[in-house]
């Protein structure tokens, strides 16, 4: 005999893991029409001085504040996920490298932290009710030592922002913006 609530629970929870998956690769490759395709409208994202409040307005200053971001990297570990009905909520582990160029140097920010999330099923969809930043620790290199002409990578793929990342030419499925 089949259990529907706890096959649903399942679903549900795979559902919700897709979705914090999709926002990792679109913080990474600044895909900011896949991002707000994330959020409900009404959603609120707290990333703290950097935008607090109604994820709409994060959204509108997204791309000004991924620019300098040379390299986004988020990989999410341990993930946390009580689901109630429509409702749910997460915690979820995270490492997010960032190296941001300052014009004459770049640096490196290694955090580790947390997402603190609320999301809500509606039509059938799960999307973002709340989506907090929880920083843990934090690994500053300043000048970055990240070295992507080091002759170890030669020949090697190199990820990037935006279109200009090879998995735009490579994926078939896995597609990007809205419908990623």
């Amino acid at each position: 005999m089949i259990d529907t609530k706890s096959l649903q629970e399942l679903l549900d929870k795979d559902a919700i893991r897709n979705l914090v998956y999709r926002y990792c690769n679109a913080a990474d490759r600044h895909d900011h029409v896949k991002m707000r395709s994330l959020y409900h409208p009404d959603a609120i994202d707290d990333h703290g001085d950097m935008a607090s409040g109604p994820a709409q307005e994060f959204l509108d200053k997204l791309p000004e504040i991924q620019a300098p971001m040379e390299i986004l990297h988020h990989n999410v570990t341990t993930m946390n996920i009580a689901v109630e009905g429509d409702y749910a909520e997460g915690e979820i582990y995270l490492l997010a490298l960032h190296r941001v160029n300052a014009g004459e140097r770049s640096f490196d920010v290694l955090v580790g932290g947390r997402f603190f999330d609320k999301y809500e099923k509606r039509n059938g969809e799960w999307k973002y009710l709340h989506h907090a930043i929880v920083a843990d620790w934090a690994n500053i290199h300043d000048p970055s030592i990240v070295n992507l002409d080091h002759p170890f990578l030669r020949g090697a793929h190199i990820g990037r922002p935006g279109p200009a990342d090879p998995s735009y030419g490579f994926f078939r499925l896995l597609r990007r913006g809205e419908d990623g």
